[in-house]
């Protein structure tokens, strides 16, 4: 376990947990949080032990976005400042090789919408609020929303949410495709854990190949990702975990990757 002042990360079987953890403050951000978040992902993104990296909050909330008592408070050090490459948080959280997974126990608002938008799944406690929030304090916003929830929602429907800046369910985030999974609140730790296991059990090439494949996608075009793919392809489906899992499927067992 990593303890930083605002976050803690552990790691531990291939899996990652990044824990905001601010709950005297219902975690909201600070920039010393950016800061160490960009520190704590590019560490990750940087271990090739792991394949699947959780994020989420401590207590009974994931981030609301900015803590605006920090914010205004007369006595904050001028010198507690980011540097632009801090914020490109939602860039690590999106293109690391590890998959992505912000589970969303709580409040999300704000930045910290934009930090879970920029993850490549989400799921959440049924007790979770979302809000874009950005204008309601008078700002456009930060951490890559106008670029992630398109992707995720819809053109029109990241419009609505960004400027209507109302507060949806976990529910209502679900129907729309924002998150893939709702828990019931008693049940969402073990769910969630159960989820990564889940995640974990699959080859670690493939994951992480199908990672990098999504992220390609995006900037290719459909002739040139096809080349990428093919030459990742040939080359996975000839290795060992490929080997193993048609002689698991086989024998009806679960694959052993080790």
């Amino acid at each position: 376990m990593t303890r930083y002042q605002t976050l803690d990360l552990r790691i531990e079987d291939a899996l990652a947990t990044l824990t905001i953890n601010r709950p005297e403050h219902r975690n909201g951000m600070t920039n010393g949080m950016v800061r160490e978040a960009h520190e704590a992902l590019s560490r990750v993104a940087d271990d090739d032990t792991v394949r699947v990296l959780l994020l989420t909050g401590a207590g009974d909330t994931f981030c609301p976005g900015a803590d605006l008592n920090w914010i205004s408070a007369a006595d904050r050090d001028p010198e507690d400042r980011c540097e632009p490459y801090h914020f490109q948080v939602p860039a690590l959280l999106h293109s690391m090789p590890q998959l992505t997974v912000a589970g969303i126990n709580g409040a999300c608002a704000g930045a910290g919408f934009g930090w879970a938008c920029g993850c490549d799944i989400r799921v959440a406690t049924r007790r979770a609020m979302l809000n874009t929030a950005f204008l309601n304090v008078a700002v456009a916003g930060d951490m890559g929303l106008p670029w992630s929830l398109p992707r995720l929602v819809g053109a029109a429907k990241a419009r609505e949410l960004s400027f209507f800046t109302e507060k949806f369910s976990a529910e209502e985030a679900q129907r729309i495709g924002l998150v893939a999974r709702v828990y019931e609140d008693a049940e969402y730790a073990g769910e969630v854990a159960a989820l990564c296991e889940r995640l974990l059990a699959f080859s670690p090439t493939a994951l992480k190949a199908l990672k990098a494949h999504y992220v390609a996608a995006e900037t290719l075009s459909l002739e040139a990702y096809l080349d990428l793919e093919t030459a990742a392809h040939l080359s996975i489906a000839s290795g060992p975990h490929a080997a193993e899992a048609f002689r698991a499927f086989i024998e009806k067992r679960k694959p052993d990757f080790n």
